[in-house]
């Protein structure tokens, strides 16, 4: 299987975490080239029609894209160690938990880094600026919210790492691109939370 992936983009990394923590080797990994527009190009399309990444070509030539999609698919073929929820109830929080984490944490954040930094200009025409701005005030209501939750219990999900673990993290850290910094912003549980993700083997692809 081949994983189309990008250096910094926090999808990509989501999926890569993922691969890490599950003890996952041997897909082929390929970069796409985002500033040099590799993931618009009429081969690139052919296997994410919208032009995204992560993708991940299957064997028999079909491509999953969506980087949930992509790791449910993962937890199916290697259900060890659990990510994603051992039954039904779990898996609904966790899934709520992760969703709650994509539209409200991570979509804030690569809005704002989107619209209002200059190097990603050339990928994101026409730049909004305001809209960006608007955005980051969107992530620290969001954070706010995160570091009340990680005062009560030690993971994102409740008692245990998972998937949503990931994606707060991975949000997190693309979030330095517009300066935002948990500790800075007084958010003790969320850079505590933070610094210890940050110690897996994961956290470092």
């Amino acid at each position: 299987m081949k994983l189309f992936v990008a250096p910094r983009a926090p999808n990509p990394r989501r999926v890569l975490m993922f691969l890490v923590e599950k003890g996952v080797n041997g897909l082929d990994l390929v970069n796409v080239d985002l500033n040099a527009g590799e993931h618009k190009t009429e081969a690139f399309r052919a296997k994410s029609p919208l032009a995204r990444i992560p993708a991940l070509e299957l064997d028999d030539g079909r491509v999953l894209t969506e980087t949930r999609a992509i790791c449910t698919y993962l937890e199916g073929r290697h259900p060890e160690p659990n990510l994603m929820g051992v039954d039904a109830t779990e898996r609904a929080f966790i899934e709520m938990a992760d969703r709650r984490i994509e539209w409200y944490f991570l979509l804030p954040v690569g809005n704002c880094v989107r619209h209002t930094h200059p190097g990603l200009a050339a990928l994101e025409q026409p730049q909004f600026p305001e809209f960006g701005r608007s955005q980051g005030e969107k992530l620290l209501e969001t954070a706010t919210w995160l570091d009340a939750e990680l005062q009560r219990q030690p993971w994102v999900a409740g008692q245990r790492f998972t998937i949503a673990d990931i994606t707060a993290f991975c949000a997190l850290e693309f979030a330095r691109l517009m300066r935002f910094n948990a500790g800075e912003q007084g958010l003790a549980a969320l850079q505590a939370w933070r610094d210890r993700v940050a110690q897996r083997p994961s956290a470092r692809v």
